[in-house]
């Protein structure tokens, strides 16, 4: 009965996706406009002459980039509880995640913001639904493998993680359906909490799973052992989609799909604390539809040009293909040219589609060569394709000063899924592949700066007991791909092959 009521519905919904993608220039100029309306009533616009800006390049000149570290002294004006500091009035929740030299950073979500974040999961459903008349998963079980619901209180402010939040948020009609219970999405410790989520719903009609990939990986593990069956689908026949974000999935697709006994649909989605960004809105294209219509202003400055003093900042209607941009958003929460740390690249400008490449800070760039994720992980799965291997997880880090005199390197730390039979021939073709992806890498290693990479193979689990150990197990957390110092790796369990 549910999935005859929501045909009407996704087919509703995916025509006002529709209208978004012709529309993307004419909404962004109109929420620009709206947003600084809005913003000249708080201490931040007023202290930024937001009562003078009428035009973007206006808008570039008073109000520079800056993340939340140099923002603080804002951010912790707004927690303490004064009202009207980036936005009119107080945020209705606070997102809580972990900073860098900022320790805990609060995030607001504000009763205008909200939208964005149920309405583009929404979106994201609904266009799924659509384009494969697949609205038969709303008939059964879906299941969001997220951090705790469980808020706490900030000075009147309720306060937790942003997957936590929206689950106070989801609408009335698909919580009947959710997984697991909320008593049991309650449990901070995952181990605990995925032994529980098992036992829970292992007799469900489960047909959509939405998680991180390294952690509904490690559930359909447990499921595996709980049950004593030999894939999922003998689990959950019914199990049609794969919903997620955060992480690239192709690194893990081979051993989930291996877990499931089968190739399932796979939707991504784009979602950050703060504001979700882009979501898959076709099957068939490349990317992921960039929404410019849920009350985000973009600006895009080139990740070569970032590190100048005043970098240009382009508008949507002035990015080009192919090139990686530092991503930076103003949006109904009250964050102003709010650099997110995250660089994406345009595959496609009609309409405005996306692909993530990377996180400035997540890069080694130790000698000059600038090596983001998108290329290691791209290295890493045509090695894989060809040597008939799998990868549950791995990091890069630099190694600078060798103690045996030797060149500087490139150090990976690999945990195997399905170790490849030549791990020598292994390594040489990931170099290979990774001096491909990037000229400057090429050039470093020909110029015999730096030796090929080595690779170090590690133990089972060793990354998930890494992350336990950092109480970081489960929910949205996520093995960086890159660092360009040696602090993870130093905590690692490497076992040399």
């Amino acid at each position: 009965m549910k999935s005859l009521l929501v045909r009407p519905y996704a087919k509703y919904i995916a025509c006002k996706v529709n209208q978004d993608r012709t529309n993307a220039i004419e909404d962004q100029k109109r929420i620009f406009k709206s947003l600084i309306n809005q913003g000249r009533k708080t201490r931040y616009g007023k202290d930024h002459r937001f009562s003078e800006i009428e035009s973007k390049l206006d808008f570039s000149d008073r109000v520079p980039i800056r993340d939340y570290e140099a923002l603080k002294t804002y951010f912790d004006m707004m927690v303490d509880g004064t009202p009207d500091v980036f936005w009119p009035g107080r945020p209705k929740y606070y997102a809580k995640t972990s900073g860098t030299t900022s320790g805990v950073k609060y995030i607001p979500l504000t009763h205008e913001s909200m939208p964005n974040h149920i309405g583009t999961a929404r979106k994201a459903l609904m266009c799924y639904a659509s384009q494969n008349r697949n609205s038969r998963i709303f008939d059964g079980k879906v299941m969001f493998l997220s951090g705790s619901p469980t808020l706490s209180d900030t000075q009147g402010v309720a306060t937790g993680r942003l997957s936590g939040i929206v689950n106070h948020e989801l609408p009335a009609w698909i919580k009947g359906n959710q997984l697991p219970s909320y008593d049991t999405n309650c449990i901070e410790d995952w181990e605990i909490k995925v032994d529980k989520i098992v036992d829970e719903t292992k007799h469900e009609d489960l047909r959509l799973i939405s998680g991180i990939p390294p952690w509904v990986q490690m559930y359909f593990e447990r499921m595996l052992d709980a049950t004593g069956k030999k894939v999922i689908k003998e689990v959950f026949p019914n199990l049609q989609a794969f919903m997620y974000g955060g992480v690239n999935y192709e690194p893990y697709r081979s051993s989930i799909e291996s877990l499931i006994g089968e190739s399932i649909d796979s939707v991504e989605l784009y979602p950050a604390s703060e504001g979700f960004l882009a979501f898959q809105d076709t099957i068939e294209n490349q990317g992921l539809l960039l929404n410019s219509n849920s009350g985000i202003f973009f600006e895009f400055v080139l990740l070569e040009n970032f590190k100048n003093e005043s970098p240009i900042r382009l508008g949507l209607d002035e990015v080009e293909l192919n090139k990686d941009y530092i991503i930076i958003l103003s949006n109904n929460a009250g964050l102003w040219a709010y650099n997110l740390g995250d660089t994406i690249r345009f595959v496609s400008l009609d309409p405005y589609r996306v692909i993530v490449s990377g996180r400035i800070k997540h890069f080694i760039s130790a000698f000059g060569e600038h090596v983001i994720g998108k290329e290691v992980e791209q290295a890493m799965l045509e090695t894989c394709l060809k040597y008939n291997a799998d990868v549950r997880e791995f990091t890069v880090a630099p190694q600078v000063n060798p103690t045996n005199d030797s060149m500087p390197y490139h150090e990976w730390f690999v945990e195997f899924e399905k170790a490849p039979d030549d791990l020598i021939g292994f390594s040489k073709e990931l170099d290979l592949n990774l001096r491909r992806q990037n000229a400057y890498y090429d050039d470093l290693i020909a110029g015999k700066i730096l030796r090929p990479l080595i690779l170090r193979q590690l133990r089972p689990d060793t990354f998930r007991n890494y992350m336990k150990a950092q109480g970081k197990l489960g929910g949205q957390n996520k093995v960086p791909r890159l660092s360009n110092d040696r602090q993870l790796v130093e905590k690692l369990d490497v076992q040399d092959k």
